[in-house]
């Protein structure tokens, strides 16, 4: 709960430090252009990144596998659209950071422990472990 914390109360410390920062040096309204722009294109980035994720996911339903990665890819681009419409240059750079999909999927498999679609997790086997056999309903 204290990382959190610190986190909430920090991260805009930082930011309008580096806001006053960058303001000096080119200005006040360049420095609003510039912090708008980059909600923009982030904004951008984000919502084409996320439309392919959404594709993804209906092709793994469609062929009846769980798409674990590709849902957890969703709710990082959600975090990581949300830290690029916060007003300042470090929650933009966290942001355009996670909108390398190699970064944020090591981050995922980092922090979850993620099964690629059509595999299963067996403990002592390489290869998944497929159980065949038919059913039948009877009312």
């Amino acid at each position: 709960m204290l990382p959190v914390l610190i986190i909430f109360v920090c991260t805009p410390l930082i930011e309008l430090y580096f806001l006053i920062q960058v303001g000096d040096v080119i200005g006040a309204l360049p420095t609003i252009a510039l912090s708008l722009f980059t909600a923009a294109l982030g904004g951008y980035l984000v919502r084409m990144q996320g439309i392919a994720v959404l594709m993804r996911v209906r092709d793994l339903l469609d062929r009846n596998q769980m798409p674990a990665l590709e849902l957890l890819d969703g709710a990082v681009l959600l975090l990581c659209g949300f830290a690029l419409l916060l007003p300042g240059f470090v929650t933009d750079a966290v942001g355009f950071l996670l909108l390398v999909p190699p970064l944020r999927h090591a981050l995922i498999r980092r922090y979850f422990q993620v099964v690629p679609a059509g595999h299963a997790v067996h403990p002592g086997h390489d290869e998944p472990r497929v159980i065949e056999g038919d059913y039948r309903r009877e009312d």
